[in-house]
């Protein structure tokens, strides 16, 4: 074995974060009994089929940042994989006779909290870089699972989860704060922002992200589906995409989170349903809704950038050409992920920008390390942070004017990181940059 591959982490300094009054043993039980639940098909092939090469050390930003061989990715699903030799493997017997694989112990458990969480955004370049096609991210968010049944999660992310998980949702994106956020928006702009019409073609969703932070892209996004002349609609029922369960491990806020979405879009008779600028929602909605769901959706699921590409293909978008050069940085949910890498591409050539793609570009695009949930762990700011020079840097190499992207995530995470990091570069909206430029008919 590699020294990376048998490297752990030692002398922890990161505090662990438990939930629940669990006895240790009960915690324990809990993890492994989660594990288990995990031990298919899919996760077997994963986990027999790592030949310990080390290749996604380099694929991972928060290794090439460190130079820590901890972060390596495949080391942070080692007491999942460490659980299915012993207990359910080929060889389980001799692993568990000869002590081969010793038990997974609750303190190997809270030592591997910070790197399954404040250290991984799921943004899965080691799983593109991986010699063996193992999907080292879909590991490490069964993992997640596990660790949030024993409490064991960073207690800022299961706070914001839990939040989005009971009746009001996230703070700020409550009903009552969303219908008057939209009704003051409308007002403000003289723009038609219907919601609960009850029979629409479109159901529109927005995020926690663009109703507290970001709302130029709820504005911008009425501003581009009304010029495209559809027929569409916000619902109370189920308008606020963000998805909490799918980054913290708890499959059933997973599931709740997108049957509302879901339910909302199957009332107004829905044939499409616009995501707005978010990576994990869309895969969330788009390729995993149907699998926790059981069924296939009865709709399409479109990314804002998908739509407007759609607009520009049709004609019924048309654009000012900006001109000048502009680079745009790839959410990892939406186009390594997501597959979704020329719709931004074709709206932003729409709008007459030159674009000066980053090396590398599109699918092996480096994350800027705020997704997965970490952005929202306070504690996991000086490492993203050191995550985020990478990023920085590889844009700032282009030498373009201009820097765009699709996703509120990615944009919170540049210019939070960008001003403590004395960055002097700003990101724009995808959907805002193409609403300022309409072309009035």
């Amino acid at each position: 074995m590699s020294a990376i591959m048998a490297a752990r982490p030692e002398n922890r300094a990161t505090p662990v974060d438990r939930q629940g009054t669990f006895t240790d043993e009960e915690r324990l039980k809990r993890a492994m009994a989660n594990f288990a639940k995990d031990f298919g098909l899919i996760a077997a092939s994963y986990m027999e089929a790592c030949i310990h090469c080390g290749a996604c050390a380099r694929a991972c930003h928060f290794y090439t940042a460190t130079e820590d061989p901890k972060y390596t990715p495949i080391l942070k699903v080692e007491p999942f994989k460490q659980a299915y030799k012993r207990e359910a493997g080929p060889f389980a017997f001799f692993f568990k006779t000869f002590n081969l694989k010793p038990k997974v112990t609750l303190a190997e458990l809270e030592e591997w909290q910070e790197l399954l969480f404040d250290s991984c955004t799921l943004c899965g370049r080691c799983t593109l870089i991986c010699p063996m096609a193992i999907d080292i991210a879909h590991l490490v968010r069964m993992a997640r699972h596990a660790m949030f049944a024993a409490g064991l999660v960073p207690q800022d992310l299961f706070d914001r989860s839990a939040a989005q998980a009971g009746p009001l949702g996230l703070p700020g994106a409550d009903p009552d704060t969303f219908v008057a956020r939209v009704r003051a928006l409308s007002a403000e702009h003289q723009l038609a922002m219907p919601v609960d019409k009850p029979r629409a073609e479109v159901l529109v969703c927005t995020s926690e992200a663009e109703l507290t932070r970001y709302p130029d892209a709820l504005v911008a996004t009425a501003k581009i589906l009304n010029r495209m002349g559809l027929d569409w609609t916000y619902s109370t029922a189920g308008y606020e995409t963000s998805n909490y369960g799918i980054i913290s491990g708890n499959e059933r806020w997973q599931r709740e989170a997108s049957a509302k979405i879901i339910a909302a879009a199957e009332k107004v008779g829905a044939k499409t349903v616009v995501l707005p600028e978010c990576g994990h929602d869309y895969q969330a909605l788009r390729f995993e809704a149907p699998n926790v769901m059981d069924r296939p959706l009865p709709f399409r699921v479109l990314h804002v950038a998908e739509l407007m590409a759609e607009g520009v293909e049709h004609g019924t978008l048309k654009f000012r050409k900006v001109g000048g050069t502009v680079t745009f940085h790839d959410p990892c949910q939406l186009v390594r992920r997501g597959g979704a890498a020329e719709a931004p591409r074709k709206v932003l050539e729409a709008l007459g920008l030159t674009i000066k793609e980053p090396w590398p570009a599109g699918e092996l695009n480096w994350c800027c390390g705020g997704g997965g949930g970490v952005v929202d762990i306070k504690r996991a700011e000086p490492l993203r942070l050191k995550a985020f020079a990478i990023k920085r840097e590889q844009l700032d190499a282009t030498g373009a004017e201009r820097l765009a992207t699709s996703c509120a995530s990615c944009r919170k995470q540049f210019d939070d990181a960008g001003a403590k990091t004395r960055w002097d570069r700003s990101v724009e909206s995808l959907v805002v940059l193409a609403a300022q430029n309409l072309i009035e008919e």
